[in-house]
């Protein structure tokens, strides 16, 4: 099956205004949208080259009580970066929420660790550290691991992220059966024509549209002419490593791809090619 998208977009979140941090070149960028435990929509957006310092990035957030609706109402920013933490200034990056057992987990990354909050009500995260900690685990130091996405899979979480040693990005996954202790890292998609460089695969995010079909979708490039290719498995550890003729079936031109399925029906959020806003447009599998 191959997704396609339906209709028209909608835009659902604008460049905010962050007060003090406002920098006419901010954008926001790699988010994450959910519904929280009152049933509004709920989007965070990491928000780069704000005057935050450090890095520049922290997470800005939206709610609405409809997924189509337009122009989602802004709510402000919604978390910085905290040294105490063991976090990057500035270092925010990616969010992804995720609902077990009605306690609301939000992974993200610090520039250099995947970390995890929770909630209850799906709208305020804790931060849930281990020795004071943010950080869950990483590819070392400067390699950026960043954007988890964490999905069930027969009974286990796991957790696609991506990160660049040797300058050369990978798609990763770890798992776990309790989202804390985490399996030892696995490179499950690299190279082909995406490339393999530092940014070659980012924002992976993986749907299960049928039991043990398994799709990744892997970004090279924001802004204009954006890119994200399309991979199909039937072993979710396993996208290809240089084989694309066994994996790759197509891709779409967005990046920073966000899948919701709600009602029945998908749904795909993406970045504006502006890099100005995040918009959202049904979607269709089809046959390939």
């Amino acid at each position: 099956m191959l997704p396609r998208i339906v209709g028209d977009w909608v835009e659902v979140a604008a460049d905010p205004d962050l007060g003090l941090l406002t920098h006419p070149k901010q954008q926001p960028v790699d988010f994450a949208i959910w519904q929280a435990a009152d049933s509004t929509w709920q989007l965070w957006s990491c928000i780069r080259n704000t005057k935050t310092g450090g890095r520049t990035r922290l997470f800005h957030a939206w709610e609405s009580p409809e997924l189509t609706a337009s122009n989602w109402k802004a709510k402000g920013v919604a978390m910085e970066a905290d040294e105490h933490y063991g976090e990057t200034p500035g270092g925010l990056q990616a969010p992804h929420i995720i609902n077990i057992s009605n306690i609301f987990h939000m992974f993200y990354g610090d520039w250099e660790s995947i970390c995890a909050a929770t909630s209850v009500d799906g709208k305020g995260f804790t931060r849930r550290l281990k020795d004071g900690k943010a950080g869950m685990f990483t590819e070392g130091q400067g390699n950026n691991t960043r954007d988890p996405m964490v999905i069930n899979i027969n009974g286990r979480w796991h957790c696609y992220y991506t990160a660049f040693p040797n300058k050369q990005g990978a798609v990763y996954c770890r798992t776990s059966g309790d989202t804390r202790k985490w399996s030892e890292s696995r490179i499950v998609a690299f190279g082909g024509e995406a490339g393999t460089n530092a940014f070659s695969a980012e924002c992976p995010f993986v749907v299960e549209l049928d039991r043990g079909e398994f799709y990744l979708f892997r970004t090279q490039k924001y802004g204009t002419g954006a890119i994200s290719r399309i991979y199909h498995s039937h072993d979710p550890l396993n996208f290809g490593i240089n084989q694309d003729s066994n994996y790759l079936i197509g891709s779409l031109s967005v990046a920073a791809p966000e899948f919701v399925l709600h009602n029945r029906q998908w749904y795909i959020a993406a970045l504006a090619p502006s890099l100005k806003a995040i918009r959202l447009a049904k979607l269709e599998w089809t046959p390939k």
